[in-house]
């Protein structure tokens, strides 16, 4: 049981002793209530039976507290200048630099004049010091003590969340900046989603008081004292922590998750930035630029942004295809540049395991194409009807993926990505007489599809376990149980499996010499790697790098999907982002072969490029 608990008895027993000095009576029942029998006059009194930290915790899934309420010391600068910084930074053991800095971070903007004194938080031994020193050293500090939501760890902020109502400085600060971003930039994570649970209840006493405040009975019934529920999550911190190393301030996502359960190991929305700066009381300068910053850090990219998935979505695309009837995996196609340009010079690509170690794109625009453009079971020449029936069938196999809805994530706000319908483009083509022609894009993962992150990562694990999947979460046990009962409930594809193994060895071979993503291989430490990278074309800018896989390719342990925008090519800047956690999580470090690329990328992640 934690220590910091406050045993129900306690509470209850310190509490009948202060009846007699409650304030004031309830406002709801404050006439006074005769005895029938003895005539005597009671007063109704409500009293809380309260812990200031009755919520419930928040660990990772090896047990490591990550969000925990703690008592925080927070100092009170002065509101009037001139505010002495040499002795405040001798007072609590500071240099100049850092007083400038922690000042400066507390304050709206630079020069700003808070309508509130500047608090900084300090740590236990600092808080000594104030109360030992402070009114000889620098008269008119304050020293508050209070409870409060304290992160141990950097990482996760789109995981963790915050509580709302210690979030109410950034929510103003955030309204008052293009208030059209606002609803986009709120997330209160797990502690928001599970806040019910987290919180606990507060017991309740209805006591009847004489004028002596003496106890006559109840006059209504008592609630019991319940103490929140912790949320063991299902985040390994360390593995959070170095993708998120591999990111840094980059924009993007990497999503990693276990295929065999659909627990999340890891999850980084990027640029990142400390959990605990949302709600700390001298990081209003730090929310600011946040706020301001043009690649949005506060918008949790997984769940809430869809984007084009570029050529990894061949894969969803050949196992259609397959189930459809339009090819087999020994059918060939012509590397034909006069239907779609091929940014890659290959061998011919003679059957689907080298269409996707390629990534052919004139290979993915003849799959598509025999789909969309037959007629099933007939030899009726490519019609409109048969055109409309089989984009529809398209998309119904498609959407068992989970694609084109929520998948159920336990976060607020997830998006649900979007797939066109033969009716989008009648409209959008202002005719029903379209042809494959003018929606090929979709062959490529281009064009009208959306995906999010939690969708591209669920994708690599329906692959990698033959058709079938868990949705996506990342609490796996609240309080002493498991897993919400949704996250249990095995998902089906209407892919038969086959067709799935299909394309595994497809997905292996790229990985392999000749491959699209030979460089990223894991083969030197013995691990086979199942991928599929993806550029996606950008007319704004540099194109987006993906990538989607799973290792080890014969026994799936993690998927991974990374998206960086405007990162280039997804083999050379995505690739190897994923390769590396899943090597890092299989193995617990990284081969000496690969640091220097290791410290290349995380040099990269820092400066935003």
């Amino acid at each position: 049981m934690r220590t910091a608990f406050i045993h129900w008895e306690k509470v209850l027993l310190a509490s009948l002793a202060a009846l007699a000095a409650c304030s004031s009576p309830d406002p709801n029942t404050s006439t006074p209530t005769q005895d029938p029998e003895t005539g005597e006059a009671y007063t109704r009194r409500r009293v809380v039976i309260a812990d200031s930290l009755i919520r419930g915790r928040i660990l990772d899934r090896n047990d490591s507290v990550l969000v925990d309420t703690r008592l925080q010391f927070v100092v009170r600068l002065p509101r009037r200048p001139p505010l002495d910084t040499l002795a405040l930074g001798q007072l609590l053991g500071w240099d100049s630099t850092t007083v400038r800095r922690r000042i400066a971070e507390a304050l709206p903007y630079p020069g700003a004049r808070p309508q509130t004194p500047v608090q900084l938080r300090l740590t236990a031994a600092e808080a000594k010091r104030v109360r030992r020193d402070s009114s000889t050293t620098v008269p008119g500090l304050t020293l508050l003590e209070r409870h409060q939501r304290t992160y141990t760890t950097a990482a996760g902020a789109p995981v963790l969340g915050y509580l709302s109502g210690e979030a109410q400085t950034f929510y103003r600060q955030a309204q008052r900046y293009r208030r059209g971003r606002f609803y986009r930039l709120r997330n209160g994570g797990v502690e928001a989603y599970y806040n019910g649970l987290l919180k606990g209840r507060h017991g309740y006493l209805h006591p009847l008081l004489d004028a002596k405040g003496q106890q006559h009975g109840t006059w209504a019934k008592d609630t019991t004292f319940q103490q929140g529920q912790d949320l063991h999550l299902t985040l390994d911190v360390k593995l959070q922590a170095y993708a998120e190393k591999l990111m840094g301030n980059r924009r993007g996502y990497l999503v990693a998750l276990d295929p065999r359960t659909g627990e999340i190991l890891a999850y980084v929305s990027a640029p990142v930035y400390d959990p605990a700066t949302i709600t700390a009381p001298d990081q209003a300068g730090v929310r600011a630029e946040l706020l301001e910053h043009e690649n949005m850090p506060l918008l949790n990219r997984p769940a809430m942004l869809a984007n084009p998935p570029g050529s990894v979505f061949k894969l969803v695309n050949a196992a259609v295809a397959l189930q459809m009837g339009a090819i087999t995996p020994a059918t060939a196609f012509t590397c034909d540049q006069s239907l779609v340009s091929c940014v890659h010079h290959h061998k011919p690509a003679n059957t689907l395991t080298l269409g996707l170690k390629y990534s052919c794109n004139p290979y993915f625009y003849q799959v598509m194409q025999n789909l969309i453009n037959a007629v099933p079971d007939s030899l009726v020449q490519d019609t409109v009807a048969a055109r409309h029936v089989n984009l529809a069938e398209w998309r119904r196999y498609v959407r068992s993926f989970g694609l084109d809805s929520v998948l159920g994530v336990d976060l607020p706000r997830e998006a649900p990505g979007f797939l066109p319908t033969p009716e989008y483009y009648d409209k959008a083509r202002r005719t029903r007489n379209w042809t494959y022609r003018s929606i090929y894009s979709l062959s490529i993962g281009q064009g009208e599809i959306n995906l999010t992150g939690l969708q591209m990562a669920n994708m690599a694990a329906i692959i990698a376990n033959r058709g079938w999947y868990y949705a996506p979460h990342l609490v796996r046990a609240v309080g002493k149980g498991g897993p919400l009962a949704r996250f249990t409930e095995k998902h089906h594809t209407l892919i038969d499996s086959v067709h799935f193994a299909a394309l595994v060895p497809g997905m292996v071979a790229v990985m392999q010499r000749g491959g699209t993503a030979d460089a990223s291989s894991l083969a030197d430490v013995g691990i086979t790697v199942a991928g599929k990278t993806g550029t996606v074309q950008n007319d704004e800018g540099d194109d987006h790098a993906a990538f989607v896989g799973f290792a080890p390719a014969d026994n799936p342990k993690i998927a991974v999907a990374v998206y960086l925008e405007n990162g280039g090519f997804g083999a050379t800047a995505a690739a190897p982002c994923a390769v590396m956690v899943m090597e890092k999580h299989l193995r617990g470090y990284i081969a000496p072969k690969r640091k220097r690329w290791e410290k290349r990328i995380q040099n990269r992640a820092q400066h935003g490029y």
